[in-house]
């Protein structure tokens, strides 16, 4: 088996801690090959490069997108040719990587991801084309996320998120849809639309939190009220059920819309008037804490 490959954001490539972090493990025995990406495409380029390399594991250091870019990549290989994947969370909001269990400290989560066993998770392929590992959102929420601005995501992390969304409350409106899958079908107005493989997306919001990542189903949740926080602020804090609220699951289901709407995948931008989302059982292997809430 031949080393770890940690591809690493750009932005955090002269950061000390990650520096110190990989050249003690490397002085520990531990082979592992660093790559930085410097723009769209690198991370491409360095997966092929690992994969031919015969590469034990793949880390990647970035948030989100990040992780999305490469799950992206991972399935354009054949499935035996995928390595086990890992994460170094260095994003804005780290959602999945905070969801599945992966320490904050930069040293503690190298060492996960190089000694822990790597599990089967799905992932989510929408309109045969596009992969996501965590979410996807559409909606109010999507706007304000896509919105916000770099240096707020600096200052604040994940709570930027929140705070753009009450700056532009004057924009809430809802997006009128229908959703269907084979076993129920919904038609109506939503402010906010969240299909999670995971649970968490837009900084640390349980969107979807009854979400597996091995269960080969989509946990489906739709905000209808014309109040948006307080119904959020419902789902995080209660468990009974919320008449505006509406939570479905399937293994694949479909969105129709007469307007072009936008959904964030893993952060992604992606727009259309159709939507179909399909789970894809086992597609790939990642390298999760024993204690993961998200292993059914």
């Amino acid at each position: 088996m031949g080393s770890a490959f940690l591809i690493l954001h750009g932005k955090k490539a002269s950061d000390p801690i990650i520096r110190d972090a990989v050249t003690l493990l490397r002085e520990e025995g531990i082979s592992l090959e660093v790559r930085v990406t410097w723009e769209f495409g690198d991370c491409h380029r360095f997966i092929t490069e690992a994969i031919e390399a015969g590469c034990s594991t793949l880390i990647i250091g970035g948030g989100d997108g990040s992780l999305n870019e490469a799950v992206n990549s991972l399935m354009r290989f054949a499935a035996t040719q995928r390595p086990p994947l890992a994460v170094l969370p260095l994003g804005t909001a780290n959602d999945f990587a905070t969801s599945i269990g992966v320490p904050q400290e930069i040293e503690a989560a190298l060492r996960l991801a190089l000694t822990v066993t790597a599990q089967p998770i799905d992932l989510v392929c929408v309109n045969q084309q596009h992969y996501f590992i965590n979410m996807a959102t559409g909606g109010f929420g999507t706007r304000i996320t896509t919105e916000t601005p770099e240096k707020l995501k600096s200052a604040l992390g994940g709570a930027s998120y929140f705070l753009h969304g009450l700056l532009r409350m004057d924009r809430l409106k809802p997006d009128h849809c229908t959703l269907a899958s084979e076993q129920w079908q919904w038609q109506g107005d939503a402010l906010v639309i969240a299909v999670g493989n995971g649970r968490m997306a837009g900084g640390g919001q349980r969107l979807c939190p009854t979400a597996l990542i091995n269960d080969q189903q989509l946990a489906l949740t739709v905000i209808t009220a014309q109040e948006l926080f307080p119904s959020l602020l419902h789902s995080l804090t209660r468990d009974d059920e919320n008449p505006n609220i509406i939570n479905q699951r399937a293994s694949e289901f479909t969105l129709t819309s007469e307007h072009t709407m936008t959904f964030n995948l893993d952060g992604e931008p992606q727009s259309g008037t159709h939507f179909h989302f399909k789970v894809l059982g086992e597609a790939i292997r990642f390298r999760l804490p024993a204690t993961c809430d998200l292993l059914g």
